[in-house]
């Protein structure tokens, strides 16, 4: 039987899963993997709660010279977060022949051309499967399920602290402020929330999966980025009364014209799978020209979930022989030769509060019409005393126009304000 010895960097939330499963289930993977896999060495600097979870003192490693240099490790996993020190671990430790698995999405996202270069220098695996949707094996579709495709799109809720905080906005008409609190009460939401509700976490995850989708290297740079912070409740009240569901949705798009990936809150028909999955559960829809439509389901994060990703890339890494990397060119600033769409198509949803004058909407439609947008529909909504709320669906119409329209409409005296403008994606 195989012997593979593991080493964790952290053992917080995601480490102490990890170290949960492998030390619970050692002899369950006995049997069915014919592997004997040993947690050799911890790195932690709160000894105390590596302890509480049951890990020997003599495990516990002092630095990470003393992991790289431990012989009875072959694989060091990675579950710190952040860019530093894990990227130096990370590094030295597949310098020292070390194969690594890691749950960093943002370590990933902006140094995984390096980080590959010395993985295939020393031919030992880089593995990152838990860095994108937990517990939904993602990256293992794309790399060894979708061989016979040429992906077209990929689509998915991929952060789940806002759709939380979005379905607590459509459910219970709770305003962003409330929604978050309780996110953050309950865990789901960091005191500091920026990265995932300003859609920074949702950028690195849709920047990996597009570049394994479309093979070819997708920078966070070429992410277009919106957050959800802007919401307001009464858009997603009148979006449900329209037949849309809002989420902040990553999305990546391969056409003749190019590659085309955005992070932003996106309004979606009811009828759509993805506008069933609610609070902080993940979705990932792809398109593929030869099996059509694909939709995994899953945990997004958590210990166990995020846990089972990264035990499952150590199995794979101690059953292959042969090391995956990328196929494309996978250097810092991706390939000069990829075409990215700098000014995509969409639909949009505009609300506007006016003054309840006749003419007013003519004169918004005016403005539409030079844009050469064309209006899908419009419905009115009486506001306070002389002012009505307007909303207008367009019809698929370019970035460039429909912002430079709604520059032209805010300079009418009519118009009082541009209360909501949100992306359709159907």
């Amino acid at each position: 039987m195989k012997k593979v010895g593991v080493a964790i960097l952290g053992l917080g939330v995601v480490g102490g899963g990890v170290y949960e499963i492998l030390t619970e289930k050692r002899e369950y993977f006995k049997k069915t993997q014919g592997l004997d896999i040993t947690v050799e060495t911890v790195l932690e600097k709160n000894v105390e709660r590596a302890l509480s979870r049951g890990v020997s003192k003599a495990t516990i490693a002092a630095n990470i010279e003393e992991v790289v240099s431990n012989p009875n490790v072959d694989i060091v996993i990675e579950v710190m977060g952040g860019t530093e020190p894990a990227k130096s671990f990370v590094l030295k430790a597949l310098m020292s022949g070390k194969s690594v698995v890691t749950s960093n999405k943002e370590l990933f996202a902006k140094h995984w051309s390096e980080l590959e270069e010395e993985a295939k220098k020393m031919n030992v695996a880089l593995m990152f499967e838990a860095s994108c949707v937990g517990g939904v094996p993602i990256i293992r579709v794309l790399q060894d399920g979708m061989q016979a495709n040429r992906i077209k799109s990929i689509k998915g809720i991929i952060n789940g602290t806002t759709n939380y905080i979005l379905t607590k906005m459509a459910e219970n008409g709770a305003d962003y402020d409330t929604a978050l609190k309780e996110a953050q009460k309950l865990g789901y939401a960091e005191f500091d929330p920026t990265a995932d509700v300003e859609g920074f976490d949702a950028t690195y995850k849709i920047s990996i999966l597009s570049s394994l989708a479309f093979n070819s290297k997708v920078c966070i740079e070429n992410v277009y980025r919106e957050g959800i912070s802007g919401i307001d409740k009464d858009d997603i009240a009148y979006g449900k009364s329209m037949g849309y569901t809002l989420k902040l949705l990553g999305i990546g798009k391969q056409s003749e014209e190019g590659i085309d990936v955005r992070v932003h809150p996106t309004f979606i028909k009811n009828e759509d799978p993805l506008a069933s999955v609610s609070d902080s559960f993940n979705a990932v829809h792809l398109v593929g020209d030869s099996v059509g439509e694909i939709m995994l389901y899953g945990r997004g994060a958590g210990s166990l979930p995020t846990g089972s990703a990264i035990v499952s890339d150590v199995i794979f890494a101690a059953k292959h022989s042969e090391n995956y990397y990328t196929p494309f060119k996978n250097n810092v600033k991706g390939n000069k030769a990829t075409k990215f769409v700098s000014d995509f198509v969409s639909k949009y949803y505009v609300r506007m509060l006016v003054k309840d004058d006749a003419g007013v909407l003519a004169k918004i439609s005016g403005q539409f019409a030079k844009g050469d947008i064309s209006i899908k529909e419009v419905k009115q909504m009486s506001s306070e005393e002389n002012l009505a709320e307007i909303v207008v669906i367009t019809h698929p119409a370019l970035e460039s126009a429909m912002q430079k329209t709604i520059e032209k409409i805010v300079s009418l005296k009519e118009v009082v304000a541009v209360k909501g403008f949100i992306r359709i994606e159907e």
